[in-house]
């Protein structure tokens, strides 16, 4: 499971122009793979995703390979980088060569259905019956759902068991708690907390905890909620609680940092569980983001990537490839595909079992339960709402402007005005 870091949408924008013109007319897809253009037996279909990591890619591939067994097709699989996929994918629109399986980072889904370039899944008698809303969400466009996601992942607070017991200090549940926490266990060499605030869309992802715990919202970013969660991040690294290098550290950066013993909490995924769990020194916990106040639960962004049936003249090919969909989706493959890559299965009752089962996802799964997906409330124009928060997050970080002024300039740029 990758986090935002691969998200594409800011490259969406300037390809989408004339891809909304050409997507409804691609109805001469040009597929090698199998048959079924015309009226013949379908054998094979190809599918594209961007799990270029050998171990990621085969793992995919032997799923991919066992689900087309059961439905009878061999299913050729293609990985490119993350960055290179969603303007792949708008180049095969133009030219009308679509994958028959397609898979994106969640927040990419609504700009790509947009188009035209899919078809929704209730078409195929696929629905979205006991997945978490916020999952729903990330798949659905104008209505629809277009995109499943087997398994997802949100953040949380990762800390080093023995640093806080040897500082006398309890996990933080809240805000106050958290600036506690991390002053207590600030010494040479080491800081208290680690976020990842680069000028990055990752960046934002990291933020959006804090600023929709605190009844945050995108929408309108120049509010005093959204003020107090950004002072937060300003605080911990005003009193030296948190390094000022957070400005250009990724989610890898933070995690280097957290296993090197130079922070003692950070923010981060259930994607670094596998590295962690390699170093039998390190005795590390997880608990949910801390919030602004006691009684409440945080509520984290989703993080995950959706499988989609792209648009093709074939219906026997789309069929098929929704038939493999529907398999990567069927809960014994969502707990496989948790247990490999230690995220969460996207079906509520599927998540439970395997949190029971795996206690350092639990504080992950209930988290998701809640998660919202980015695109819930501005859709296609969530890419402008994110640049102005990770703009924001550097501007105040660095004392060029008050948390104030930095999201004022950010709504500025999430609307235009």
């Amino acid at each position: 499971m990758t986090s935002p870091a691969r998200s594409s949408a800011r490259r969406i924008a300037a390809l989408l122009t004339g891809i909304l013109l050409l997507v409804p007319a691609a109805t001469g897809c040009g597929h090698n793979a199998g048959s079924g253009a015309a009226g013949g037996e379908v054998t094979a279909i190809t599918a594209l995703d961007y799990y270029t990591d050998e171990s990621e890619h085969t793992q995919w591939g032997d799923l991919l390979t066992a689900c087309g067994r059961t439905v009878g097709v061999r299913v050729e699989q293609t990985s490119v980088p993350g960055a290179s996929l969603i303007p792949k994918v708008l180049q095969q629109a133009s030219s009308r060569t679509l994958p028959d399986l397609l898979m994106l980072d969640n927040p990419d889904l609504q700009q790509i259905a947009r188009t035209g370039a899919l078809t929704p899944l209730d078409g195929y008698g696929i629905d979205a019956d006991g997945f978490a809303q916020g999952i729903v969400s990330a798949g659905t466009y104008q209505g629809r759902v277009y995109g499943l996601a087997p398994n997802v992942s949100t953040v949380a607070l990762i800390y080093n068991k023995d640093m806080l017991a040897e500082a006398g200090v309890a996990v933080p549940r809240t805000w106050d708690e958290l600036k506690a926490a991390a002053a207590a266990l600030t010494r040479p060499g080491r800081y208290g907390m680690a976020v990842d605030a680069n000028a990055t869309f990752e960046g934002t992802w990291q933020f959006l905890p804090f600023l929709w715990s605190n009844g945050g919202d995108e929408r309108q970013l120049d509010t005093p909620q959204a003020a107090q969660a950004l002072q937060l991040w300003v605080d911990l690294v005003k009193s030296g609680s948190m390094s000022k290098s957070v400005l250009n550290w990724t989610q890898a950066d933070v995690h280097d940092q957290f296993v090197a013993g130079r922070t003692a909490m950070m923010i981060n995924g259930p994607w670094r569980i596998p590295a962690l769990e390699k170093d039998a020194n390190l005795h590390w916990g997880v608990a949910p983001v801390p919030v602004p106040r006691l009684g409440q639960s945080p509520v984290t962004p989703l993080g995950g990537e959706v499988w989609a049936v792209p648009q093709n003249p074939s219906k026997a090919r789309q069929e098929k490839a929704a038939r493999v969909l529907s398999c990567l989706n069927s809960p014994s493959n969502m707990l496989t595909l948790a247990q490999e890559h230690h995220t969460v299965p996207s079906r509520t009752s599927v998540a439970a079992q395997h949190a029971e089962e795996n206690p350092s996802t639990a504080a992950f799964a209930r988290s998701v339960a809640a998660a919202r997906a980015r695109t819930s409330e501005l859709g296609t124009e969530w890419p402008k709402a994110a640049t102005g928060i990770y703009t924001a997050i550097q501007s105040a970080l660095t004392g060029e402007q008050t948390p104030e002024e930095a999201l004022s300039h950010a709504q500025q740029t999430a609307t235009g005005h």
